[in-house]
């Protein structure tokens, strides 16, 4: 017994050096090489501060729809729902979502509404939408800015994050950075 648990103390206080200690300090070493020091993008608007890796709720017609959050944006408790596509009441309150949706956007089809505006990220604080998200919203939007479609569609395509090395991911769009930049159209 004792040939097993020395090696087995050992290992522990090894991993335990390695992993609390020195991983730790390499990552926060790495972080210091990344804009705002691996804290965030922060943008600073209407003299308010937001963090534009972390979601935020916009719910106003005028503005760029943000995908749900099952724990209301809040980054303290970030998690998902944990219902499966089989819950009922997960089913009744993406069908809220969609309803929800369709009136506020009554050109748009049930089948053309992306499930990333009916369906919350797996940590609820996801800042980004498709490019489709964005795209079934313009019409609302020009509608009641009273702007012209192309000039949010030209909007979308400037704010448009292209996958990372054009291999990897999708194409996204921050919700936070569309809204600040459609605030800024005339």
């Amino acid at each position: 017994m004792k040939q097993n648990i020395l090696p087995a103390i050992r290992l522990t206080a090894v991993c335990l050096v390695f992993f609390a200690g020195f991983y730790t300090l390499i990552i926060f070493g790495i972080a210091q090489f990344t804009p705002n020091n691996g804290k965030g993008e922060v943008l600073n608007f209407n003299n308010k501060t937001y963090y534009s890796n972390v979601g935020q709720a916009f719910t106003k017609d005028q503005y760029f729809w943000s995908r749900p959050s099952a724990v209301d944006y809040n980054a303290a408790g970030a998690a998902g729902s944990n219902k499966g596509p089989s819950n009922p009441d997960y089913l009744k309150t993406v069908q809220e979502r969609i309803d929800n949706f369709i009136k506020h956007n009554p050109e748009i089809q049930k089948s053309e509404i992306p499930s990333e505006i009916v369906t919350a990220s797996g940590s609820g604080l996801d800042p980004n939408i498709s490019v489709q998200a964005a795209n079934v919203q313009t019409k609302r939007i020009a509608k009641i800015r009273n702007i012209n479609e192309d000039k949010i569609q030209n909007l979308i395509a400037s704010n448009t994050e292209k996958p990372f090395l054009g291999l990897f991911g999708t194409e996204k769009i921050n919700v936070l950075k569309l809204n600040i930049a459609l605030d800024g159209l005339k």
